[in-house]
């Protein structure tokens, strides 16, 4: 594509990603349905321009991808998903099966996009990086895939989406923030609880937390669940179509079982049934990154921590392999209380003794929010019709309060993948940017290694380094990765 330098007229080359990047303020603000915006509305570029288009990739094509990440690119007409990536091959195969699905399923929202473009498929996510077509990557990956490959995706020069937690360790997630840093990417993470789409109740919450509503803040609640122990632990065959290898990664190498990996059913039952890996130490640290991840986040947001972390944890938590007699294979955290104290003097507790969600308690009351029509299990998150109220207060005024113009106001986005989508066009921060994704993974990993040393620990949030030269807790701000697979 050419246009005239108006100075001299002589033609000048314009790449696809400058054209992307100087068109993004005009391609902002189109409202559809659900009051969702239309990152590159139909009428902007013309429905038979997808070139104009961001063009975006699914590294990884499991549950999350293909439940939430695929749908949520496939609501937007200024995105398309060209190629899809897994190492398991059955998985990958269905993956332009289930792209296409998703474009049909919102095609009501995304100017008519149907998915029948060529889609390509890959099997190691390296060589798909290697694509100059993709401007973009969404990496719905296990855990202990995240911080690696999303170095990979912005070396590379792909801006990026990336499901929670940021990182299996501390050092991992510096590594990436740096990486971002350095790059220039747009990087989003996956915590959808600052979007007001579908959960506006937690912006609402944490600006009247940050606007006084509530006095001056004193604790902090968090509930979460914690997971059972199980899992068959016997060496099975790895299968034919699983590069188990790959799947590993930079962890050790360990042997082949399904409750470790995933479910080896194809159907979508078995693609979104919750696997195993998620109750595995070697991938995980369990429920304190998997839904701390978003409620702690939830919590700094409300106290204006986000770039910073506690100074002091301490707590105690239940592991099935405390039991000498344990067999199963799952071996993350069950019932747990930690807390910390940050350095303004706020006090957080954080326990599966207590209802999911965050409530903030000021010396003039104290305001409770969560997902609402939701409840966590053991297993998965669940419909709950028990009344619980996404958003409450000591006193119904707090919540009828207005915020005024010259208060503080939060970072509005409408929706979490929309937000990514307009960030990558005007190249604006975006709401849940990976320095604040790694300060809430640290926090929860804090609360982690205190749940496995069962002592206080003390922490200098602006050097991410322990106190008092602790070295027990310093050899847990990193673990051993195998070079064949790391950074």
């Amino acid at each position: 594509m050419k246009k005239k330098n108006n100075h001299n007229n002589k033609p000048t080359n314009v790449s696809r990603r400058d054209f992307l990047n100087n068109t993004g303020k005009a391609a902002i603000g189109t409202t559809l349905a659900l009051n969702i915006p239309s990152i590159v509305p139909a009428s902007v570029f013309g429905k038979n321009a997808p070139s104009n288009r961001i063009n975006v990739a699914s590294i990884g094509c499991g549950r999350i991808s293909v439940t939430h990440d695929m749908t949520g690119v496939a609501r937007y007409a200024g995105a398309r998903i060209i190629a899809v990536c897994d190492v398991d091959k059955n998985r990958a195969d269905a993956g332009p099966a289930a792209v296409k699905n998703n474009y049909q399923r919102m095609s009501q929202f995304n100017g008519g996009l149907k998915g029948d473009w060529d889609i390509k498929v890959y099997y190691d996510y390296k060589e798909l990086l290697q694509n100059k077509d993709i401007d973009a990557v969404h990496i719905s990956l296990p855990d202990h895939q995240h911080a690696i490959v999303g170095v990979h995706a912005v070396n590379a020069g792909k801006d990026v989406y990336l499901q929670k937690p940021a990182s299996l360790t501390i050092e991992e997630g510096r590594i990436l923030s740096n990486a971002v840093k350095r790059t220039g990417r747009i990087l989003q993470m996956g915590s959808q609880q600052r979007s007001i789409s579908p959960w506006p109740q937690f912006k609402k919450a944490c600006e009247l937390v940050r606007n006084g509503r509530i006095g001056e803040i004193k604790t902090i609640e968090v509930g979460l669940p914690g997971d059972p122990g199980g899992g068959n632990p016997v060496k099975m065959d790895i299968p034919s179509n699983l590069n188990y290898d790959a799947w590993l990664g930079a962890t050790p190498e360990v042997f082949y079982t399904e409750d470790r990996v995933h479910s080896h059913d194809s159907s979508m039952k078995g693609v979104t049934s919750r696997p195993g890996w998620l109750r595995c130490e070697q991938f995980g640290a369990g429920m304190i990154t998997g839904w701390g991840a978003h409620h702690i986040d939830t919590a700094h947001w409300g106290m204006g921590t986000e770039y910073s972390g506690p100074i002091e944890i301490w707590g105690s938590a239940s592991f099935p392999t405390d039991d000498p007699a344990y067999k199963g294979l799952w071996d993350v955290h069950g019932i747990f209380r930690t807390e910390a104290m940050y350095a303004n003097g706020v006090r957080m507790i954080v326990s599966n003794e207590l209802t999911n969600g965050v409530k903030f308690i000021g010396t003039e009351g104290w305001i409770w929010v969560t997902r609402g029509n939701y409840k966590v299990t053991d297993t998965d998150p669940v419909a709950d019709n028990s009344g619980v109220k996404p958003i409450d207060a000591s006193n119904p005024k707090i919540l009828q309060s207005v915020i005024g113009a010259n208060e503080i106001h939060l970072y509005e986005s409408p929706d979490q993948h929309a937000n990514w989508l307009d960030c990558i066009k005007t190249r604006k921060e975006p709401v849940a940017p990976i320095e604040i994704g790694h300060r809430s993974c640290s926090a929860c990993l804090l609360h982690h290694i205190a749940m496995k040393l069962k002592r206080k620990i003390s922490w200098d949030p602006e050097k991410e380094m322990f106190s008092n030269n602790d070295k027990e807790a310093t050899a847990m701000l990193s673990r051993p990765r195998r070079k064949k697979y790391d950074f």
